[in-house]
């Protein structure tokens, strides 16, 4: 009987594809243990915005200057494979605080990719946050920024394990109330277009907020809880709303970088991030705190100038190409952390809920899958350790492309934001070496078909086992 390829499903293209080719062919926690039997260690993210793979000095950037991210990475170590769980806002810090696919707690869709200002639900009450596991523990816990998983009560940080919100509930370009063409709003933006509210806890405390202090005010606020709170075990989510467009600096930072107004924005997030790990030092918190740094997804490539550059990979946000989800990702722990250390391993942002489990020597629950694996064993100094040998790609709550090993299929394609924008389904995968190929510029599927079956495999056991939520992001006040 023939195979036939006109099916809607492109896993099935795929597997058939494959045999027309002829081919043949629970995340446990660490033997590591807590890092000290005093008192557990403090952990703070930085999580930037739309920020690009090569927009800092450490990962090559010709012109932006990052001596505090520099630092981190000279003093700590530096990820050249690490992944978002997703390539836009809401589905990627929805895999960072769970720990799992976003497709597996219903924050993920297909038409409605992220939550917007009339979104009538948010991250699941049944969902385990980060910071509800470190609260277990006796943490206390802090989100400051761009929370972007449901603004309404029920969804916000203090409903969801943090004893404290201050920031902004969604996107910084929200809420838009000025007018006018997108060089016209954004070459030179105001911050009166926009009708952004400014949160502490639930309750709108500015709006519209002035989007020019926003960095300076979520540096202060992180500052100033770590110093509150030295006494005790602290969990921080810094997360910036830059590099985002509308694209807003303090006057300190005004025309201070050769890259424009990117360029100012990011030095002054490079900023934060030093007046946060000088107060980690000045409070001799330094060698009990582990410090992440990194970005929900790539440059937002249709801004152009406005927008990050992935350096060497292709594409950006919205895509499933390596620009717009792998990160750049920096790790700092003094004296447990090893000074100028690099991992090349597959790693994520879902690794940081099984990462911090493993740190208060607490299991992970046996009712749901995770897909993080703990980093400790590579933060202790194993960076060669391969935690996972798969990692999957999906835009919304499609599968779109799937790595294994240094290998990467494309089972769909598709650039994002523009209006040609046009969705390829592709019959016999593209198939990039990674390593040899990290832009993914030559496609060498019908060299390797053997490649490509061990690929659908892989698929064919993931699709099998995989429990999707119904979609949370669809859902509209009102309706």
């Amino acid at each position: 009987m023939p195979i036939s390829f006109r099916t809607q499903s492109p896993v099935l293209c795929f597997l058939a594809a494959v045999l027309l080719f002829g081919c043949s062919g629970g995340v446990k926690s660490s033997e590591y243990g807590a890092a000290s039997a005093d008192r557990s260690p403090n952990i703070v993210i930085i999580f930037a915005d739309d920020l690009g793979y090569g927009d800092l000095g450490v990962y090559g950037h010709p012109t932006i200057r990052t001596p505090n991210l520099d630092r981190m990475a000279s003093e700590g170590m530096k990820f050249t494979q690490f992944y978002a769980a997703a390539s836009v806002c809401t589905p990627s810090r929805a895999g960072l605080m769970t720990g799992r696919l976003p497709i597996r707690s219903g924050m993920a869709s297909d038409t409605r990719r992220v939550l917007f200002p009339d979104s009538r639900l948010g991250i699941p009450s049944e969902e385990i946050t980060i910071a509800e596991a470190l609260k277990d523990r006796g943490y206390a816990t802090a989100a400051i920024g761009k929370w972007h998983l449901g603004h309404l009560p029920p969804f916000l940080p203090t409903n969801n394990g943090f004893d404290s919100f201050f920031g902004i509930p969604y996107s910084n370009d929200m809420d838009q109330v000025g007018k006018g063409t997108w060089r016209e709003v954004f070459v030179d933006p105001k911050t009166e277009n926009w009708n952004l509210p400014l949160m502490r806890n639930e309750e709108i405390i500015e709006r519209p907020t002035d989007q020019n202090l926003l960095t300076k005010r979520y540096t202060e606020e992180a500052v100033g809880f770590i110093r509150e709170h030295k006494a005790e075990p602290f969990f921080v989510y810094l997360a910036h709303s830059m590099v985002h467009v509308p694209l807003f600096r303090s006057e300190a930072f005004e025309d201070v970088s050769r890259r424009g107004l990117y360029g100012d924005v990011m030095e002054e997030i490079d900023w934060s991030v030093g007046q946060v790990m000088n107060a980690l030092r000045e409070e001799g918190l330094a060698e009990n705190t582990l410090v992440f740094f990194t970005s929900d997804n790539g440059p937002w490539l249709v801004y152009e100038t406005l927008g990050g550059s992935a350096g060497l990979l292709r594409g950006g946000k919205g895509m499933t190409w390596e620009g717009g989800m792998r990160e750049p990702a920096l790790a700092w722990w003094p004296g447990t952390i090893a000074a100028g250390q690099v991992s090349e391993s597959v790693t994520s942002t879902m690794d940081f809920f099984p990462t911090a489990l493993d740190l208060t020597g607490q299991k992970l629950a046996t009712d749901r899958v995770y897909d993080g694996q703990s980093l400790l064993p590579i933060l202790k100094g194993d960076t060669d350790l391969e935690i996972r040998d798969t990692y999957f790609y999906y835009r919304g709550a499609t599968l779109y492309a799937v790595r294994k090993g240094p290998w990467k299929a494309h089972l769909i394609t598709e650039w994002a934001y523009q209006k040609d924008t046009k969705r390829t389904v592709h019959v016999i995968p593209l198939l990039y070496n990674l390593e040899h190929d990290p832009s993914e510029q030559f496609d060498v599927a019908y060299d390797y078909p053997d490649v490509l079956a061990d690929i659908a495999a892989e698929i064919e056991e993931h699709q099998s086992n995989m429990v999707a939520r119904p979609t949370q992001l669809e859902a509209v006040i009102g309706k």
